[in-house]
């Protein structure tokens, strides 16, 4: 089961560092909101043959807990986008990754306010090092830009971002029992209403960029690779292991980022990346040898 977990949030985050891999080669091509609302055009046009049948099997379920559902599509798959993108331009790459660092934290203390779920002292020494890999690499190699860290308006509203993607983790746990293709597909539906007023302002703006070859190809990757494939993960990953550990994956994504951004850009390898990668794994890994002795 652990394994299983393991795998399914490794590729989660890997998919999640490619995202912001394809968020660079966005710039130009395709403009913020119009991908976000992209995005969840095409996840819902591959999820509706997959999961129509399924959706009206669990119909009388998903209506009771219509509130539930379209919440949590709203938070975790488009509020939190919506607030990323729009956060990059007021503030640096840097302070995003280390506010993302949070969202571990959060999901923590929201877990253990609401649920009262314990963690073991050895679950935070594993948090910490996570951080420092997140830092450590948002820094690039030196700790020292920290201290010289600007905060401004895209500071506050990632911190926004950060709540709304820990309390989407959060409130997986009291997700209905209904098919996974039911699941995703009724989360991306709630996504793409939530995302078209954000679309429509860029539209008003005069801000809208139309997708050209490179843009339709990001568009496609956040739909399928970034969306569907990674949430399904994602989700499996909390059914089975908790939120609290499978939250604490979150810290892998500007690692792969980075790394990813090495293979796909051409950036160079740089030593402080493998140490970061070493210390959000053996973070996770000392997190995992504790947290397994604690009821989810």
């Amino acid at each position: 089961m652990h394994r299983s977990a393991y795998l399914f949030l490794l590729i989660t985050t890997l998919l999640w560092g490619g995202n912001s891999v394809a968020g660079k080669l966005a710039v130009d091509h395709i403009s913020p909101m119009m991908l976000v609302f992209l995005r969840w055009v095409l996840a819902v046009a591959i999820m509706l043959p997959v999961g129509w049948r399924t959706l009206r099997e669990d119909w009388p379920v998903v209506r009771r807990h219509w509130l539930l559902l379209g919440g949590l599509g709203a938070c975790g798959f488009t509020i939190f986008n919506v607030i990323f993108y729009t956060a990059l331009n007021y503030t640096t790459a840097i302070n995003v990754s280390i506010e993302q660092a949070a969202i571990p934290i959060v999901i923590i203390l929201a877990n253990f306010v609401l649920f009262r779920l314990r963690v073991h002292r050895v679950q935070v020494v594993g948090v910490v090092l996570t951080i420092a890999g997140v830092a450590l690499t948002a820094s690039h190699g030196d700790p020292r830009q920290l201290l010289r860290l600007d905060l401004n308006f895209g500071d506050a509203i990632m911190l926004i971002a950060v709540l709304c993607y820990s309390f989407y983790s959060v409130g997986l746990r009291l997700k209905p029992v209904i098919r996974w293709q039911s699941l995703i597909l009724t989360l991306s539906i709630a996504a793409l209403v939530t995302s078209l007023p954000f679309f429509i302002w860029e539209a008003v703006a005069g801000k809208v960029i139309v997708p050209d070859a490179r843009g339709w190809t990001v568009a496609v990757y956040t739909a399928v690779g970034a969306s569907i494939v990674s949430q399904i993960f994602y989700i499996r990953g909390n059914e089975l292991i908790g939120a609290n550990r499978a939250g604490l994956f979150i810290n892998l994504v500007p690692i792969f980022g980075t790394l990813l951004s090495v293979l796909i850009v051409g950036e160079k390898f740089q030593l402080y990346q493998g140490l970061a990668l070493v210390l959000v794994l053996g973070g996770i890994g000392l997190a995992e040898h504790s947290g397994r002795k604690i009821v989810l």
